[in-house]
């Protein structure tokens, strides 16, 4: 029993398990999740074990000799693995109890998305999307002040060169290009900042410049322009809000990204303790693949 003046104990932090030791796991994952006090980064797991034990040694996290172990150890698994390997274990780790932090797009094509969103439901765990600018409260600001205006129309892009070379050139972002991988940024915010897509289409080459157009439920058209393959001084990430109001503009640059990691580690640490799935969930992962797969070329 709490004496008077003595605060209350914390909670003991989510004890998460990491799948996948690419670049993206080291500079994000393996480090948010170490932070604390909300998680516990308990073990990593890859396909290549010395890359795990890479990622594991700075934050002291063991190394798991397989993903079946990884399990074992952890309340819950964070994801930052290619697509297709994500669905695949993630239906695992939900059919074993696990709370699941997911990268998008949940899978590579819709079949794999829905077997994720179908194992999360039936098995009733939680779930989270790590769509990065969501947890920014640069974009929570944009996003209450989208919902109070009348939105007729919208610009948006997403752009920057990492698919040229370097660490982001990763095979799978080669293969299908800036819809799979950028698409889910822009068309979630455009979803929920102009009101529900109601139809995509799209036009270009996803591994060149691709562009889309959305119609929304509530009548008003919006644009999303996405590259991986332009030479920028920065990546770029912009989005204009036309009405009979005044114009409302989102825009990244000179963002400081840090500030997202505590508001998602938090978010998802408090979910699995009420058992309980936020909107950015499995659903909303789902949702977005079915418009990404509205939107692929041909």
């Amino acid at each position: 029993m709490t004496g008077r003046g003595q605060a209350a104990a914390a909670p003991a932090p989510i004890r998460v398990g990491l799948a996948g030791a690419g670049p993206w796991a080291r500079a994000m994952h393996a480090r948010m999740l170490a932070a604390g006090p909300e998680t516990e980064l308990t073990a990593v797991w890859a396909r290549r074990p010395e890359a795990a034990a890479e990622t594991a040694a700075p934050y002291g996290a063991a190394v798991a000799g397989s993903f079946a172990e990884l399990l074992d150890g952890c309340e819950a698994v964070a994801f930052a693995v290619p697509p297709a390997v994500q669905a695949e274990l993630a239906v695992r780790a939900a059919a074993a109890g696990r709370a699941l932090l997911l990268e998008k797009p949940l899978g590579p094509d819709l079949g794999a998305a829905r077997a994720v969103a179908a194992a999360v439901a039936e098995h009733g765990v939680v779930s989270q999307l790590v769509l990065t600018k969501r947890y920014h409260p640069a974009t929570r600001d944009f996003l209450r002040r989208a919902a109070a205006a009348d939105v007729t129309g919208a610009r948006s892009c997403y752009l920057h060169g990492a698919f040229l070379g370097g660490e982001s050139a990763t095979a799978w972002r080669l293969e299908h290009g800036a819809l799979l991988d950028l698409g889910p940024h822009l068309l979630d915010l455009l979803d929920a900042a102009v009101g529900p897509v109601a139809a995509v289409r799209s036009a270009g080459d996803p591994r060149r410049w691709i562009e889309l157009t959305c119609e929304h439920e509530n009548g008003a058209v919006s644009q999303a322009s996405l590259s991986g393959s332009v030479r920028l001084p920065a990546a770029r990430t912009r989005i204009e809000l036309f009405g009979p109001g005044d114009e409302i503009v989102y825009d990244t640059a000179g963002l400081d990204h840090e500030e997202c990691w505590p508001v998602l580690r938090r978010e998802f640490a408090a979910a699995v303790r009420a058992g309980r799935s936020g909107g950015l969930d499995a659903r909303r992962g789902l949702r977005l693949q079915e418009l990404l797969h509205q939107a692929l070329p041909g």
